[in-house]
């Protein structure tokens, strides 16, 4: 199985191409590559004492090595691109470009080989396809086009042993586990943009409420002082002296 672009990411190439011209943002993008990366080899290298199947823990203690591996690699370049060019654009625009989400929060312990394996499958052709198209649009900046092209190598067998692996454990069931991984990351996704959502528009909101609501007020406030004569003022209705309240 070849690692190949989504039609998104096709159709999405010009923005790809975008997000990855400027050399700072290509930098911290690749360190939170690399965040993302090492927690992955360690959610597989639990996974690895878990299971119970002597193969599988060869290939997950493989699959963890690779990982942390990339880590160090994207790690690096970040490095390396953040000292040659300090300052850059703030944004990074994670949900146009997120490369690997690991295992995005999944809980290892509670899941079981085949459940593992099928959702480990549709995140490596996932991040296969999102590299493959990353050193498409990287003609400016070969080494990390290079680099991108040998962590590929990786994301291609990761994502051939995971098929294998559920079709020798799951034989009648494999469809039925890559539908509900499916399901799963569908979910996630769905919390993403509308968590995403809910920041743009309470930032928005803020904006409004700043910048349109609180200037009358503070206008009128600061009128009202003006008016009011200096030092104490007398009540306006005098407080009789016979009673309490």
């Amino acid at each position: 199985m070849r690692a190949e672009p989504s039609r998104l990411d096709l159709l999405l190439r010009p923005v790809h191409r975008w997000v990855w011209t400027d050399s700072h943002r290509r930098a911290r993008k690749l360190l939170r590559f690399a965040e993302t990366e090492a927690g992955g080899g360690r959610d597989l290298s639990r996974a690895a004492e878990l299971t119970s199947d002597p193969s599988l823990r060869r290939l997950y203690l493989r699959h963890a090595e690779d990982e942390h591996r990339h880590a160090d690699l994207f790690r690096m370049r970040g490095q390396e691109l953040l000292a040659a060019s300090p300052d850059g654009s703030p944004l990074e625009i994670n949900w146009l470009a997120p490369g690997e989400r690991g295992l995005d929060e999944l809980d290892v312990a509670s899941e079981s080989d085949e459940s593992l394996l099928a959702f480990l499958h549709l995140s490596e052709r996932a991040a296969a396809g999102r590299f493959a198209i990353y050193g498409q649009v990287l003609e400016a900046d070969p080494e990390t086009r290079a680099l991108f092209a040998r962590i590929l190598e990786d994301e291609a067998f990761h994502m051939n042993y995971t098929r294998k692996q559920l079709a020798r454990l799951a034989p009648r069931q494999q469809g039925l586990r890559l539908l509900q991984a499916r399901a799963g990351r569908l979910w996630k996704a769905y919390l993403r943009l509308a968590g995403g959502i809910a920041s743009v528009l309470g930032t928005l909101m803020l904006w409004v409420q700043y910048f349109v609501i609180l200037p009358p007020f503070a206008f009128l406030a600061k009128r009202n002082a003006r008016r009011e004569p200096p030092g104490l003022s007398p009540t306006r209705t005098p407080t009789p002296l016979e009673k309490q309240y």
